[in-house]
């Protein structure tokens, strides 16, 4: 039996299956015979996101398969040992990749783009070929309620354009499902359910962390949010129902 299954589930660790579930149903990102491949950082989000998924496969009514895909940005070599031993105990599967990508995004090589862009582009273009090597129906992604106001609000500043993360996205004629189960769950509560799972969390190492433009507009949305703490749950509902209404034929309720 898997560790994390054997504790009576706290109430952040319940909010984040309850709304993965939920939105899993609603907008049908699964079916019978999926085969998973859960992008894992080694941050809380990603981790929790593949405790949810592992842990909901006793909850589903129907079977789907699931692999760990970890794309080591090059910083620290050893950085996922602690996670890879979590996942063998576990009974997860997974890939675990050591790459140059950070240390390349931040030389001269990247000239145009931001460090965190470039190193995204190229993190993001290997998990779709892992997808593709292990016949992968479905990539999943731990973003939450707060990446899709930070996205949303970049956006906006920085391109002058109305979008956002999309909950589930089909990729390549739709061969690959792109699916971000989490979306309803705001930060803080997924990182209160990673330190109740113990999740073998990892700091991260990269020299730009905390210094990007997309970590400043969060820092100014937070800074709103703080002054009005009605804002917050405003702000996130509204870019929700924006989101389902794209899903499924504007039906906007939450």
């Amino acid at each position: 039996m898997s560790r994390i299954s054997r504790k009576k589930y706290s109430f952040a660790q319940q909010l984040c299956l309850r709304a993965a579930g939920r939105l899993s149903q609603r907008l049908e990102m699964l079916s019978p015979g999926a085969r998973v491949g859960v992008a894992v950082s080694g941050g809380m989000d990603s981790l929790a996101l593949l405790a949810v998924m592992h842990l909901r496969r006793g909850i589903v009514p129907f079977p789907y398969e699931l692999m760990a895909l970890h794309v080591n940005p090059g910083f620290d070599a050893r950085g996922h040992e602690p996670m890879a031993r979590w996942l063998e105990r576990e009974g997860i599967p997974a890939h675990l990749d050591l790459t140059d990508h950070g240390p390349r995004a931040h030389s001269p090589e990247n000239r145009k783009a931001s460090p965190c862009f470039y190193c995204a582009m190229l993190r993001r273009k290997r998990l779709f070929e892992l997808c593709g090597r292990y016949n992968l129906t479905h990539l999943a992604l731990g973003h939450n309620a707060d990446d899709l106001a930070a996205t949303f609000f970049m956006n906006m500043f920085q391109n002058g354009r109305v979008d956002g993360m999309s909950m589930k996205e089909p990729f390549f004629g739709g061969k690959l499902m792109v699916i971000r189960p989490l979306m309803l769950v705001e930060k803080k509560t997924i990182a209160k359910a990673a330190r109740d799972w113990e999740l073998p969390v990892q700091a991260n190492p990269c020299p730009s962390a905390g210094a990007t433009k997309r970590s400043a507009i969060l820092e100014d949305i937070e800074g709103i949010w703080r002054n009005n703490k009605r804002s917050r749950t405003k702000t996130i509902n509204a870019l929700l129902r924006w989101q389902f209404a794209k899903h499924d034929g504007g039906r906007t309720s939450l």
